[in-house]
């Protein structure tokens, strides 16, 4: 007797059905896609329940006559592709011929369409796979199609989809992913007969960017863009102040397909570079304008995931693209950087500084009426807008006077960034500068630290560290970079052997930043540590000559604004 058998045409499309069709979100992407592949300008969504009693999708594009509403419910029917060679340029959403069929499968579906300068639709009912009528009707030009009782007919797959506002809030996102792409189509959602959202066809970004990113975070949007040969890569993105704990608010769309991708999202947190806490994820949106014949897109039924021809030069290039966008918001204060001069040299004042300069935003930064300085705290500002250093703040920040507000600096962030820039410059031109002990110092390591240290401690060297060994499990430390001062070099060189050991080549790029992050920290001013005005007047020059001075080495944020408004609203002064 044969254990192997052929699964009834019936059993086989509800399981096609749940690699396309995964809940209500999934059903609405699909018919969105259609519509857009059928050239509409308006397309309307109107859900009941989350979905599980209608999604209704209703657009205005070129419409299909009676044979081909037949067809389209056919598996592997499609109207994009012919041969299997143009999956080579793929250039249309929908390509696989599996979307309708699948809903047509685990639902009641209806489906009305009228071609274009034609006088009478057609209309199908389907139910559960199978064809129930198909009549002539008055329509509207365009394609309606209505998903009925989601999964009616497989209650184990019905019982897993969530509450309806669950899965009406994966409708939401789903609908505004696949807006952003397309200004010139306007998008409609309705729950019942309550509006949800509305994105009107327009040229001009803000509306749609501020439901998708919320109105704080669309009004500091930085954009930038870059242009090679057959690459064309289109930027939006937050400062790292608006990083998240989730990667919900990155976008990535090539070709205009919204995909979610690991390698894209590597290259935008690679852009960000120590601007970003290790966990965090920005908020960006990413438009890549690619040769379909450089990606493949029939990786997977959901269509959601792309394969790259060339994925180091995408990587680079989104990396470079991010990098460069976001360098604008990397000055503390604007102006050439100029020697320091003296804080009580009486000058005209000059306009108010920008803490966060940028070339190009959806939304105008506020603007305000220049503040008159209060005359209990004169502000005597350089020509370089330099801040007027005020005192420390429990030996842990430095208080600056701005023109616009207050400045507050971690101490410790800033020197730590200093140090970061400076050590890897030393490195990098191979002129660090050394200091010899005159005493050397005697260390004890463990027998895993030994034997790591015997084997790859000679990178140490390369930075500056002079260790020899003594015998057993002692080591002689004899000469140290004469940048770091104060430094428990044995708990420096411990957090080193540990860098050491998580394997990779020990000449490497990462090693190496790896290693300068770690001097850096324990050769930074600590907090809780006095500065006179001078030594913080300094540090604040110094910090302003840094490649990136808004952010330490791990990508803490090195200094606050406070606005006068800011603290006019606080105190009440402004209601």
């Amino acid at each position: 007797m044969n254990t192997i058998r052929i699964l009834p045409e019936k059993v086989a499309s509800q399981i096609a059905a749940g690699e396309v069709i995964e809940r209500p979100a999934s059903v609405a992407r699909e018919l969105i896609d259609n519509s857009i592949d059928a050239k509409s300008d308006r397309i309307s969504i109107k859900i009941e329940r989350g979905g599980k009693s209608l999604i209704k999708v209703t657009d205005n594009g070129i419409g299909m006559g009676r044979d081909d509403l037949l067809l389209c419910l056919e598996r592997h029917a499609t109207s994009k592709i012919r041969t299997a060679l143009d999956l080579v340029k793929v250039t249309s959403f929908g390509f696989r011929g599996e979307a309708l069929p699948s809903m047509a499968a685990v639902s009641r579906m209806q489906v009305t369409s009228l071609p274009q300068k034609e006088l009478l639709g057609n209309r199908v009912r389907i139910s559960g796979g199978k064809l129930l009528t198909i009549e002539e009707v008055g329509a509207p030009p365009g394609t309606i199609v209505e998903i009925k009782d989601l999964f009616f007919n497989i209650p184990a797959r019905r019982k897993f989809l969530k509450t309806p506002r669950t899965e009406m809030n994966h409708i939401v996102d789903t609908v505004l992913r696949a807006a952003m792409p397309f200004p010139n189509i306007s998008f409609r959602l309705e729950e019942g007969n309550k509006g949800i959202l509305h994105l009107p066809a327009s040229p001009n970004p803000r509306l749609r960017l501020s439901h998708l990113m919320g109105k704080t975070t669309s009004q500091s949007i930085l954009s930038g863009e870059s242009q090679q040969k057959d690459l064309h890569i289109a930027i939006h993105v937050a400062p790292a102040d608006f990083a998240r704990k989730r990667a919900d608010r990155l976008f990535v769309y090539v070709n205009g397909r919204n995909i979610r991708d690991r390698f894209v999202t590597k290259a935008i947190i690679e852009g960000y570079s120590q601007r970003l806490m290790k966990g965090c994820y920005p908020q960006a949106l990413v438009f890549i304008t690619i040769d379909p014949a450089q990606i493949d897109v029939n990786v997977h039924p959901t269509k959601q995931e792309i394969k790259f021809q060339n994925g180091r030069q995408i990587f680079r290039a989104i990396a470079a693209v991010v990098d460069k966008t976001l360098a604008p918001a990397g000055r503390v204060f604007s102006g050439a950087s100029q020697p320091y001069k003296s804080l009580n040299a009486q000058e005209p004042t000059p306009p108010a500084p920008a803490i966060f300069e940028h070339t190009e935003t959806y939304v105008p930064p506020l603007t305000q009426k220049p503040r008159p300085t209060p005359k209990e705290a004169p502000v005597q500002l350089t020509e370089t807008r330099m801040p007027q250093v005020i005192g420390q703040l429990g030996n842990m920040y430095i208080l600056c006077q701005m023109e616009d507000g207050l400045l507050i600096v971690d101490q410790h962030a800033a020197h730590e960034r200093i140090v970061y820039e400076t050590l890897k410059k030393s490195l990098l031109s191979a002129k660090i500068e050394i200091q010899n002990l005159l005493i050397p110092n005697e260390m004890e390591f463990s027998l895993k630290e030994k034997g790591i240290l015997l084997e790859k401690g000679d990178v140490l060297a390369d930075f500056g560290i002079e260790l020899d060994h003594f015998g057993g499990n002692t080591f002689l430390l004899r000469a140290v970079p004469a940048l770091l001062k104060n430094v428990n070099w044995q708990t420096l060189i411990s957090e080193f052997i540990s860098k050491l050991e998580e394997g990779g080549p020990p000449d490497g790029a990462h090693i190496m930043d790896e290693a300068v992050k770690i001097m850096a920290c324990h050769g930074a001013i600590r907090a809780g540590q006095h500065l006179t005005l001078t030594e913080m007047t300094h540090l604040m020059h110094q910090l302003n000559n840094m490649d990136l001075p808004t952010n330490c080495p791990h990508g803490r944020p090195i200094f606050q604004n406070f606005t006068y408004f800011e603290m006019d609203k606080m105190f009440k002064r402004i209601v």
